[in-house]
């Protein structure tokens, strides 16, 4: 199996784990992220990277899981010849990170967390409702993914930035039609809304910092102080907004960066 990863900028590492559609070319061209990852360039040496299926990494394996994942993750920083660094994630990339982190306490010199969860929607419904609720994306993907009508992505694009203008979500609906095929889209969201490292937590030893916006409609607020809370000493910021990808124009996209300049000095 293949891995797409590649680096920017220049100083100390730092590495960003895989998360939801990644694609590592077509991110760096993102008004959605790009802003982000200029502005840690400047400072580190940023290794971004696809995950299996997803981006320029191979689609068609036989499994996705957080084992595979943090594999994944293994593999890459290893390729690059990294010893030890920040680990920055997203979104579920967090689940992740905090697994590689136990696994390789002395690689992970600082681990931040921004917009993630210890335990997928599967796993935190308090209700069979609210089951049933997340498990009705998860059927919209597998019918509607591959659709020529971009209406499917489009609502998850609403999902993740209901602050963009309609030019940010048609490119960021079709940036992930272009990511991966729908049903590789909807196994990587069954595998995310499944994951849970709530065991992991408390096992975590590097000096963490967490964020969470209130207003996330992917992921929820409460999700993001759940997984601050596990791990020992983590410091928690709450952030202004509703977008879960942060736009160059979210007060919270600077305050993310000011945060992680003040954790990391």
């Amino acid at each position: 199996m293949r891995l797409a990863y590649a680096l920017a900028g220049h100083g100390p590492p730092m590495v960003k784990t895989a998360n939801w559609m990644n694609h590592i070319e077509l991110d760096w061209m993102s008004s959605t992220i790009r802003h982000l990852f200029l502005a840690i360039a400047r400072d580190f040496t940023l290794l971004r990277y696809d995950a299996r299926g997803n981006g320029l990494s191979d689609w068609d394996v036989d499994e996705l899981s957080l084992d595979k994942w943090v594999t994944d993750l293994e593999t890459v920083v290893d390729a690059a010849g990294l010893d030890r660094f920040p680990l920055f994630a997203m979104s579920q990339g967090c689940a992740i990170s905090v697994a590689f982190a136990v696994r390789h306490p002395e690689r992970v010199s600082h681990l931040i967390l921004y917009g993630g969860f210890a335990r997928g929607a599967y796993k935190r419904a308090k209700n069979e409702l609210e089951l049933q609720k997340a498990k009705a994306l998860a059927t919209l993907i597998r019918t509607g993914w591959g659709d020529d009508s971009p209406t499917y992505r489009r609502l998850f694009s609403s999902l993740f930035m209901p602050g963009a203008s309609r030019e940010q979500l048609e490119k960021f609906a079709e940036r992930q039609r272009v990511a991966t095929s729908p049903e590789c889209a909807y196994r990587y969201f069954e595998t995310t809304r499944n994951l849970d490292v709530t065991d992991l937590l408390p096992k975590v030893k590097a000096p963490t910092l967490v964020m969470h916006v209130r207003g996330d409609q992917v992921q929820p607020f409460e999700a993001g102080r759940e997984l601050a809370a596990g791990i020992p000493g983590a410091r928690f910021v709450a952030l202004q907004g509703q977008n879960h990808m942060l736009l160059e124009s979210d007060p919270a996209a600077q305050r993310v960066l000011e945060e992680i300049r003040l954790f990391l000095k």
